[in-house]
């Protein structure tokens, strides 16, 4: 019998473990890399002073009073992550159908993106949520008519509430309710305010997800919604071609940004989206992705510093510009020790 190995020659000619055999050549080699640059950090914050709330579905996540937002962004502008994304945990008794808090210019969202401003000014972003349903008694994104959440007349709530945050000093205003057309009305009615500067990132490709769980406990709508759900408004999660067309129409509208949320379960649509358009796309790693990494994590079943960065990774990868993650704190001063 012939000796088969002698008998191999040079097979295979190709031979792709060559370059990544060391560390030198596998860095050398990489196609995609993660960086600070890449984070936004997503806060909660809620009335009071001194304030540090757990949130018991996001483990390490806390609602922070305003002088604690005011020192996380502080930690944030230290570390080199270039926005935060700020969320309010509006107290129950400002919550009515009508949603009137949502364009108090004293809200909480408000006056903690006053504190932010004046406190770190220029050195980092701050991007707000338009939507209702941190107002809403009913834990909807928009008002509610007949059982039924009505676009237009939400449309223009949205852009009161757009024009309050811009007051405040919020850089970036992100429309998260997914009614039609609400880019377009929000632009044109920050630039007749003269807020001209102020970017849109929008959430434009929001899908009904079972992912948003702990989001809603951090900001207190999910008892309001209650049995409800958003289907009406937010993409079915069987589709994505329809995810084209909501992104072409937000960027028609004036969108400097786009965001695709969840994250990873649709990384398929955060590829889609950036080979289709070549603007900024973002994505979300929601409360529910990050709470299953951290809940395996605590039980020893995934390594929680590794699953972070491979996760973030592969967003870079599918894509994204940008991650929204409650890992950014986390993952930048891992990466500054690299």
């Amino acid at each position: 019998m012939p000796d088969f190995h002698l008998n191999m020659g040079s097979y295979p000619e190709t031979r792709l473990r060559r370059t990544r055999r060391n560390d030198w050549s596998r860095r050398l080699m990489q196609e995609n890399r993660l960086s600070v640059n890449d984070l936004i950090w997503p806060l909660f914050v809620c009335e009071g002073a001194n304030i540090r709330e757990p949130i018991s579905s996001l483990p390490g996540v806390e609602r922070l009073g305003i002088s604690q937002i005011v020192e996380a962004v502080g930690e944030a502008v230290e570390l080199g992550i270039p926005a935060v994304a700020i969320f309010p945990a509006t107290p129950p008794d400002k919550k009515t159908p009508e949603c009137e808090e949502a364009i108090n210019a004293k809200n909480l969202i408000c006056r903690a993106v006053r504190a932010v401003k004046k406190a770190h000014g220029d050195r980092i972003g701050v991007i707000c949520d338009v939507a209702l349903d941190p107002y809403s008694s009913h834990g909807q994104d928009g008002l509610v008519r007949e059982g039924y959440v009505v676009n237009d007349e939400t449309v223009a709530m949205l852009c009161r509430q757009a024009i309050v945050q811009a007051e405040a000093g919020c850089d970036i205003i992100a429309p998260s309710d997914m009614m039609d057309g609400r880019v377009g009305a929000i632009r044109r009615a920050l630039d007749v305010a003269g807020y001209l500067d102020i970017q849109i990132m929008a959430y434009a490709a929001k899908y009904a997800s079972a992912f948003y769980g702990p989001f809603r406990d951090a900001v207190g709508s999910a008892a309001n919604l209650g049995a409800g759900d958003k289907r009406t408004y937010q993409m079915d999660v069987a589709n994505s071609d329809e995810a084209l067309r909501e992104v072409a129409l937000d960027i028609s509208e004036g969108a400097d940004s786009v965001m695709v949320k969840p994250g990873m379960p649709y990384l398929d649509i955060v590829r889609r989206v950036k080979d289709s358009f070549g603007v900024p796309t973002f994505a979300y790693q929601v409360s529910g992705e990050y709470a299953m990494l951290c809940a395996a994590a605590e039980r020893g079943w995934l390594d929680r510093e590794k699953v972070m960065l491979e996760s973030l990774l592969a967003f870079k990868r599918a894509g994204a510009d940008g991650i929204l993650t409650y890992f950014a704190r986390d993952t930048a001063k891992l990466l500054s020790q690299a």
